[in-house]
């Protein structure tokens, strides 16, 4: 007899967690120094319409994958493509590609968390402006604060997926969302108040055609991959705990909505700051942790209680789009352990904690001790966030939309999408959207392999 799997309780619990899972790093860390590296408002624009093209119909045939097979990412393909051996060697991708995510975007919300702890300490009121945006590099050079950061976070958001899909992920994500957009929409107020930031909002939203290039296109794609957790397992995984009456359609695109509008304000609260303190927009990883600090350095001269205030909040919100993210990347593979090996859901995220404790902890010595052992101009933090953003979604994008295009069957997609038919309004849409996962969603990700590897 089957054992019966925890699922989510409504609509709202779905896009709830489905959104949390995309709006976090991949929009407030990752989007801003994408959109400065690549081109500005270019890359913003090819972002926007790639996302709604390209990688929501791919969205939608994880969501398709995950429920239908009712199990966890690396069986699912198994359970419905039985008997076909590719499919059994390639499902371990969604199991592997979120460890290596997880492993580094929890060095990254240890990052936030020192910084959450300095904004307490008033360490911004009492540095220069002009010596605040230094305090990265030196924080992240020393060896094992960083190192008990990136564990002391997981660990905590480890404790959230240990109390399951309904208490822990689906609470949790419900009550914190909310709290997520109006910080964003508060810190981005304040932004756009700087003395320089028009620049900011220009480089954001006036495009510059000359700045395009292939290579902006395919990072643009892959950055709305990356921000709506495709390829990664994760909604294949989520998908699994979707009721059987739920419309896909409406949830998934409630999640596309929200995750853009959220990497806007995003955007809009880092842009305009970095503009503003003078910053290379370009800067790469450490943008946020740049930019961010000058403001409240240079805001407490004004307004200390503000200022510190203000600062609590911004690191706080970073902590928290963090751990939205890195939960769903840890509940990946420990269903995958507790329906395959039959463990406990706590033993099972405890291994998580060991396998990604560990890499993550060479993540965060690359940028100290580890600096020098470099390939190819990345050191291994860079490697793990190349590799897994420019190869490893992509295969398993290109793969989801491939197995729900050519491998399941119309009528079972179809099925799906429309709720065995109860949907009505879905029905006119499904030949558009199954056309979209087919033929143009497979081309788009092909495209950039050849941009990628090729150009």
């Amino acid at each position: 007899m089957e054992k019966k799997r925890e699922g989510f309780g409504s609509r709202t619990a779905v896009i709830f967690a489905m959104a949390g899972s995309a709006i976090g790093l991949g929009n407030i860390w990752r989007f801003p120094y994408m959109v400065g590296e690549h081109g500005g408002a270019v890359f913003v624009l090819i972002y926007i319409v790639a996302t709604i093209l390209f990688s929501l119909p791919i969205f939608i045939a994880e969501v398709i994958i995950g429920r239908r097979s009712h199990s966890n990412a690396r069986d699912a393909f198994v359970r419905l493509a039985p008997g076909k051996p590719f499919w059994r060697y390639v499902s371990v991708l969604p199991i592997i590609i979120p460890t290596l995510i997880a492993s580094y975007y929890s060095v990254i919300g240890g990052w936030s968390l020192e910084y959450f702890f300095k904004a307490c300490s008033l360490e911004f009121l009492n540095t220069a402006p002009e010596g605040a945006s230094g305090l990265f590099s030196g924080f992240v050079s020393t060896t094992w604060a960083p190192v008990l950061m990136h564990l002391a976070f997981f660990a905590v958001s480890a404790v959230i997926v240990v109390l399951g899909v309904k208490a822990g992920i689906e609470k949790f994500s419900k009550f914190i969302l909310p709290v997520l957009f109006v910080l964003i929409v508060v810190i981005a107020v304040y932004s756009l108040s700087l003395p320089g930031s028009s620049d900011g909002v220009k480089y954001l939203f006036k495009p510059d055609f000359s700045e395009f290039t292939p290579r902006t296109f395919a990072y643009a794609l892959g950055q709305s991959f990356y921000s709506l957790s495709l390829g990664m397992g994760i909604i294949i995984t989520y998908g699994s705990y979707v009721r059987r009456d739920e419309n896909i359609l409406v949830s998934s695109a409630g999640t596309a909505v929200s995750d853009l509008l959220f990497a806007m304000l995003a955007g809009l609260a880092i842009m305009p700051a970095v503009f503003a303190a003078g910053i290379e927009p370009g800067a790469g990883p450490g943008l946020i942790f740049q930019s961010i600090p000058y403001i409240f350095s240079k805001m407490g001269a004004e307004a200390p209680v503000l200022s510190t205030i203000a600062a609590v909040l911004f690191f706080f919100t970073v902590i928290v789009a963090a751990m939205t993210s890195l939960i769903s990347l840890i509940e990946v593979g420990t269903a995958f352990l507790i329906e395959k090996f039959n463990l406990k859901r706590g033993r099972a995220v405890g291994v998580m904690f060991l396998i990604c404790g560990a890499a993550g902890t060479l993540c965060s010595l690359s940028f100290g001790p580890l600096k020098g052992l470099v390939v190819g101009g990345m050191n291994i933090f860079d490697i793990f966030d190349w590799t897994c953003s420019n190869i490893l979604l992509l295969i398993m994008a290109f793969l989801s939309v491939v197995f729900v295009g050519f491998v399941m069957k119309k009528s079972d997609v179809r099925d799906e999408f429309t709720n065995g038919g109860t949907k009505r309004r879905n029905t006119p849409l499904f030949n558009a959207v199954y056309f979209l996962i087919k033929w143009v969603a497979p081309i788009a990700v092909l495209l950039i392999f050849f941009t990628n590897f090729i150009l």
